[in-house]
This record gives C-alpha cells, structure tokens and sequence, in this order.
C-alpha cells in the first residue's frame, strides 16, 4: 500500500508542474505579462520557466532523479512564495502561499524517501546491483579457479 500511495503522490505533485509548464509554454505572453505585473523579474523568464516545469514535472513523474527533481521543484515552489505571494494580508494570497508551503513539504518528502519501485530510479538501482553481483560472482569464480590451480601445482 505504502508504494502505490508513493507513486500516486509523486504522480499528483508532478501533475500540478507538467500542467503549470504546458500552459506557460503554450501562452509565454500572459505568464509574461503576468511576471512582469506582479515581480521585478523580467517577462522573457516565462517561457524557460515553462519548459523547467515541464521537464522537472516529467523527470518527478518518471522517477528519473527522483530526488533531485524534487528537491529543484521544492526550492522553485518555495522561491514564488516571495515573489509571487508576499501580501499576506490578502486572504488569496496568503492561502497561494500556504498553498505552495505545502507542495514544497511534500515534495520535500520525497527528497527525504526517494523513489518508490515503479520509478526509473529504483530499476536503474536494480541493474546496478545486479551488475555489481554478477562482478563479485566472476572474481569469486576466478579466486577460486587461480586456488585450484595453485593447489594442483603442489600436488
């Protein structure tokens, strides 16, 4: 149960980026606009904004550097806090805000777990095991056929 709640949230988070960077690629002059209204960061930042969410959204969903993609959505998700959802004053922003705290806590969880067994992760950890058996197995076989022969020598 706790891997399929695993995979179903990673799932859900990514969900939320690869919609959010779709939409921003797919209209660069509102998130434009939108930047350029509400920070001092420049307007040309949408559509590489878009594209990071996309990609990192669809690496957290494969479970591609699961960790890592989590954790750069996290700081991502924290850094709008600031600059998009300072005027906690205002009740919709201050619920923006609080909001975005907690898709970087969950996505903070999955910096701290890692990958669950339907990622790209844990099959590339899986061949990397293997791998590394099958290397040990070869040198024990060999270890043991060089202390055959030495035994055979002095026999």
């Amino acid at each position: 149960m706790a891997m399929i709640a695993s995979i179903a949230g990673r799932l859900m988070l990514a969900l939320l980026f690869i919609l959010a960077g779709l939409n921003k690629i797919m209209n660069p002059a509102d998130t434009a606009a939108y930047i350029e209204a509400q920070t001092a960061l420049p307007p040309s930042l949408a559509l590489p904004t878009g594209i990071f969410e996309l990609v990192a959204g669809l690496f957290l969903a494969a479970g591609f550097m699961t960790r890592l993609s989590a954790f750069v959505l996290a700081v991502f998700t924290l850094l709008t806090i600031p600059l998009f959802h300072a005027q906690v004053s205002d009740p919709t922003q201050m619920t923006m805000a609080l909001k975005n705290l907690a898709i970087a806590g969950g996505l903070l969880i999955v910096v701290a777990y890692g990958q669950a067994r339907g990622s790209v992760d844990k099959w590339r950890e899986r061949d990397r095991a293997r791998k590394a058996e099958i290397k040990a197995a070869h040198a024990e076989g060999r270890a043991k056929g060089a202390e055959t022969a030495a035994t055979a020598r002095h026999d």
